[in-house]
């Protein structure tokens, strides 16, 4: 959201920013590299959270918010839960909405979870939805959404990584070596997703395990996600085998930096699969299903599932196969050209 922050304020826009502090490390090192600042920092999160404590902190937060502030608009994005009730108290307090990211589905209530109920709910709450491809507008339509209320913009996430590209590269140059991944041929790999805890983490990380001691010119760089669900399970299978590297969350400079110089990513995000295609970084998928469709037609992504087998067997092949390789890295880019942003601000001023 930093680029369309940006965009509203040049614009002349009172743009205040509600940040419920998610993961507050990287919160805080994001805002400061894209000169943000919260005008209102919620602080809700706890260690290990339900979600159901997580829903009621943030109808409280939220709700004292726009008590003492008279918004014309409250812009949401994604699918997190802060966007669901963010959306669900705007309306309370009878505030349009506008749902950046909007139309995203995978049709599975549980996959991903809670993901995408929110986003469903936060599509009937909305007044506008900036749904970032063709595709997203479809699924808003068979939805009976007002057509005259969807804009097409690209996503906003481009905008963010090649403004960071494009600003930061002198930075992004000496990122990689601190890491000992220079002159190296590395995999990037990401998996935090709620509903691939456990089991399916665990088989992940037996492919992964397999993967590395297989293939000897390559390595492995895997940051790994604060929540202990994730950190328990990655440091017992991976800890201490020869050419993983596991590191805390890296600042998103990092991540760009990672992703720019990789060799091929292994992830459960959804906004790599959007990313990756600028860079040319083919993604091999640990989900069963995805709410971006176009990434996997573009030829960019795959889905694999979490099975050690086909985790290790897709991987292979990526590595063995030189024109799969090609095929994968010179996919269009179907989340737009930087300019989601733009549109984005100038439909909310046009707006009647």
């Amino acid at each position: 959201m930093a680029p369309l922050y940006h965009k509203l304020k040049e614009r002349g826009v009172d743009a205040k920013v509600i940040a419920t502090a998610q993961h507050r490390e990287m919160l805080d090192q994001v805002l400061s590299l894209f000169s943000v600042k919260s005008d209102y920092d919620l602080n809700v999160m706890k260690h290990r959270q339900s979600l159901a404590g997580l829903t009621a902190r943030l109808c409280d937060a939220i709700d004292n918010v726009f008590k003492q502030e008279s918004f014309d608009w409250i812009l949401t994005q994604g699918d997190t839960t802060s966007t669901f009730v963010g959306s669900l108290i705007a309306f309370y307090h009878k505030i349009p909405v506008g749902h950046v990211e909007a139309g995203l589905r995978s049709f599975n209530r549980l996959d991903p979870f809670p993901e995408e109920l929110n986003r469903r709910m936060a599509s009937q709450l909305a007044t506008l939805h900036f749904a970032p491809t063709q595709e997203a507008k479809e699924n808003l339509l068979n939805e009976n959404m007002d057509e005259k209320r969807i804009i097409i913009t690209g996503n906003t996430v481009i905008d963010a990584l090649l403004w960071i590209i494009n600003k930061k590269s002198k930075e992004l140059d000496g990122i990689v070596k601190k890491y000992g991944l220079t002159d190296q041929k590395y995999i990037l790999m990401t998996m935090h997703r709620r509903e691939n805890h456990g089991t399916r983490m665990v088989n992940t990380m037996r492919g992964i395990k397999r993967l590395i001691k297989n293939y000897r010119d390559y390595q492995l760089i895997f940051p790994v996600h604060y929540n202990p669900a994730v950190r328990d399970v990655v440091e017992k299978e991976l800890k201490g085998i020869d050419r993983i590297i596991l590191i805390d969350p890296v600042e998103y400079l990092d991540f760009v930096a990672l992703m720019r110089d990789c060799r091929f990513i292994i992830s459960d995000s959804g906004g790599v699969q959007e990313e990756a295609p600028s860079l040319g970084k083919p993604v091999l998928v640990l989900r069963e299903t995805t709410e971006r469709p176009e990434a996997i037609r573009s030829g960019v992504a795959k889905l694999i599932g979490t099975d050690a087998e086909s985790v290790f067997e897709n991987a292979a092949m990526l590595m063995d196969d030189h024109s799969l390789y090609q095929r994968m890295s010179v996919a269009s880019n179907p989340f737009g050209q930087g300019d989601a942003s733009d549109k984005i601000a100038e439909s909310l001023v046009r707006y009647q």
